[in-house]
């Protein structure tokens, strides 16, 4: 009998996340997609012959679309435009603003940087490791050869540090990148999957 209740429960386990999973998704979608076309104009002619399932959720998503498009072009662009025109007049604030903005669009931006998941060897006898992105395999400009930049998050927070290592004590590592700052970020705790 204790078998039988174990494996009772065990199948809840199983069942349960699955079902209310299910559950949520097709309540979302019944009720985003209602959200249009239960109105009146759905319900007359010549929109009767056009009221199907899905019909609303698709409205929805093209208006939501359309509106932030006509955001970036009308509101967001200008005012950005002329916030960096202004920033050019103070040099200290447009050096602290471009550089957070560029750590910024490196994690979510379209031009993301840590792609490179790598562990740093931090000593010569190879003991301290720590994991990383690379950042630059190209140091020539600032006069650095055979090395690359690493940069190096901090758990817990948002700051880290860019060190400039020897490419031979970098190894690349096999894992999605969001999963290894995950990780890192976390403490060591996150799992990596």
């Amino acid at each position: 009998m204790k078998k039988l209740a174990k494996y009772f429960f065990q199948g809840l386990l199983y069942v349960v996340p699955l079902a209310v999973t299910l559950y949520v998704i097709v309540f979302a979608f019944l009720w985003l997609d209602g959200l249009l076309r239960d109105l009146s104009i759905f319900q007359r002619a010549p929109f009767v012959d056009f009221n199907f399932p899905g019909l609303g959720l698709l409205a929805i998503l093209i208006i939501i679309t359309f509106i932030g498009f006509i955001g970036q072009k009308l509101i967001t662009s200008p005012i950005e435009n002329r916030f960096e025109r202004g920033l050019k007049k103070a040099p200290l604030i447009k050096v602290i603003y471009s550089a957070v903005k560029d750590l910024l669009s490196a994690f979510v931006g379209k031009e993301r940087k840590f792609e490179k998941p790598v562990l740093v060897t931090l000593d010569e006898a190879g003991v301290m490791q720590r994991f990383g992105f690379i950042t630059a395999t190209e140091l020539k400009s600032l006069g650095i050869h055979d090395k690359i930049a690493v940069y190096l998050p901090s758990s817990y927070g948002i700051l880290g540090e860019l060190y400039v290592v020897p490419a031979k004590h970098v190894q690349l590592i096999d894992a999605h990148p969001a999963d290894v700052m995950k990780f890192i970020v976390s403490g060591g705790v996150a799992k990596i999957k």
